[in-house]
């Protein structure tokens, strides 16, 4: 296309907003010029986003080179890491939708002709890809990269080591000195947290998707080659605001379905679900909890990555990137290669430029797995009627049939962890937790690494209506629907009653009779909520079910 007249700037009656955007630098030439808005996800708090503020301004140059004019502007981020374990994690999931909410209000509000989203925290990227979906406007997604990893004992650690190191320390195995030289360590920069954790693998999803170009995530935060990616992430919009190519025309069922096999080859987090859900939900694409567990069996799991496996996310672009678990697929007959990307070529076309390192283990080869299968299972039952989710590339274990010990919160769960109350055998359950009963389906990794760190990782289940970090591991099933505030049968569950998961027969029971589950169902009264008014009140009324996705709108 030609630059189009932007009904914004165009015309006398507009001297107004010109005058306006005039005062803050743009000339008459600047206006005339196609007008591409560049969403950044900057927030100090934190080290996932700290740098998007510097690789805006390559972007940014990438689009002025091009033929475009950038105007930059701010959303929210929260911090996964920073507010785990706290009441301040009700936030995360609801940022999502804030951040989607506000990317198209303010390109709806300035008409621009293109959008580049800078993401790096976990809400960010799925919050950044709805968006695109919604505004079906030409765009695409950059994620700012992984944090490298610190070190501790001679070892490359990352965030999940200090988590799973506090329920060390409370078992008495870490000491207090070496829990604090793990604490100063184990972050060294900027970036989002190193593992396959959810940052991490909703940025190869998103390259799976096309809605961010194949290799552009797995370069690291503080690589210096991130300036030249960001700059080709500027010149990349333009193309498409040129060429009429929009987000729907990428996102579609069968790039949602790479999506999904990208996640399950990898180990990826749970969370996964929850947002390749709402990514679908706003494009207008058909998907349900039964498309992840099919896609998965189906996918070997080729990626030996944190939290189940051996390397982190730096070691991933070293041997090769997201390009090599493309063209691994692509030889698999796993993904359809087929689908277009923004790059303005296939899938399978970005996955030939692939090039491995030689002797590199992160990646196996399509003959020899680690598992023939992917990551993800989809649980139902009597105890989740609407389907629960769960990781399996970190255990080995297909049953466990055990005593429920039921917490109402998950600050309740994670103290008896802590006071070692927890035994061998038991099955945590945590409810009251999920998208509107939280509200906000909080993340459990607090009380995961706890698990993992007092050496109950291997004898221990953990269900709950809530989620988990990326980095979670161990014999744990969340997004339990209906949850347990709006009447799922989580509710009735109560100390004593004996939980069965059965992996393979992808069961999640309580062996209750029916008639009396129903009975505790019928007395059950839902508890008062935890807010009332506010943004966090607002959305424990709106929000769907997990198994929707957990939308607004």
């Amino acid at each position: 296309m030609t630059d189009r007249s932007n009904p914004l700037t165009t015309g006398p009656h507009r001297a107004p907003a010109r005058a306006m955007l005039k005062a803050v630098g743009f000339s008459d030439a600047d206006l005339k010029k196609p007008l591409i808005g560049v969403a950044n996800t900057w927030i100090e708090i934190g080290p996932c986003n700290y740098h998007l503020r510097d690789l805006a301004a390559y972007v940014k140059e990438g689009i002025r080179a091009a033929g475009g004019t950038p105007m930059e502007f701010n959303t929210v981020s929260i911090s996964d890491g920073i507010t785990m374990g706290t009441e301040g994690m009700r936030a995360s999931l609801v940022s999502r939708e804030v951040i989607a909410d506000s990317i198209e209000l303010v390109t709806r509000g300035n008409g621009f002709d293109g959008v580049v989203v800078l993401v790096g925290c976990d809400k960010t990227i799925p919050g950044g890809v709805m968006a695109l979906a919604r505004l079906n406007v030409p765009g695409l997604v950059l994620y700012g990269g992984s944090i490298a990893p610190g070190h501790w004992h001679g070892k490359a650690v990352t965030i999940q080591e200090v988590f799973e190191a506090v329920g060390a320390n409370a078992a008495g195995t870490v000491s207090d000195a070496d829990l604090c030289r793990l604490e100063a360590d184990a972050c060294p920069g900027a970036g989002a947290c190193g593992g396959q954790f959810t940052a991490n693998t909703m940025a190869i999803a998103s390259e799976f998707l096309g809605i961010a170009a194949l290799g552009s995530g797995s370069v690291p935060a503080t690589d210096p080659a991130k300036a030249a990616v960001a700059r080709l992430a500027g010149e990349r919009v333009m193309a498409l605001v040129r060429s009429g190519v929009r987000p729907r025309d990428v996102i579609t069922r069968k790039s949602i379905e790479n999506a999904i096999a990208s996640v399950a080859t990898t180990g990826g987090s749970t969370n996964a679900v929850l947002h390749l859900i709402a990514i679908a939900h706003e494009a207008g694409v058909e998907l349900s909890l039964a498309d992840f567990d099919r896609i998965s069996a189906r996918v070997p799991l080729l990626a030996d990555l944190k939290p189940s496996g051996r390397f982190v996310a730096t070691d991933l672009h070293a041997a090769g990137g997201s390009p090599l678990v493309a063209k691994r697929l692509v030889e698999a007959g796993a993904v359809d290669g087929s689908a277009m990307t923004v790059t303005g070529r296939s899938l399978a076309a970005d996955a030939a430029l692939a090039v491995e390192t030689p002797g590199q283990e992160v990646v196996r080869p399509v003959s020899a797995p680690i598992k023939k299968s992917g990551g993800l299972v989809i649980l139902t039952g009597s105890l989740a009627p609407e389907g629960a989710v769960m990781k399996i590339s970190g255990t080995e274990r297909m049953q466990h049939r055990g005593p429920a010990r039921v917490f109402d919160s998950e600050e309740a769960a994670f103290d008896a962890v802590q006071r070692q109350a927890i035994t061998a055998g038991d099955v945590v359950v945590i409810r009251y937790e999920g998208p509107s009963g939280g509200p906000g389906m909080r993340e459990m990794l607090a009380v995961t690494g706890a698990i993992v760190g007092a050496g109950l990782g291997d004898s221990v289940a953990l269900i709950t209506d809530g989620r988990f970090s990326g980095a979670t591991r161990g014999f744990m099933v969340g997004h339990i629907a209906p949850e347990a505030s709006r009447g799922g049968p989580l509710a009735a569950v109560r100390d004593g009653d004996v939980v069965a998961i059965d992996v393979a027969a992808r069961k999640l029971d309580v062996e209750v009779a029916d008639k009396e589950l129903k009975q505790r169902l019928e007395a059950w009264r839902a508890p008062a909520p935890r807010y009332a008014s506010g943004v966090l009140g607002k959305y424990a009324r709106l929000v769907s079910s997990a198994s929707t996705g957990a939308v607004t709108g």
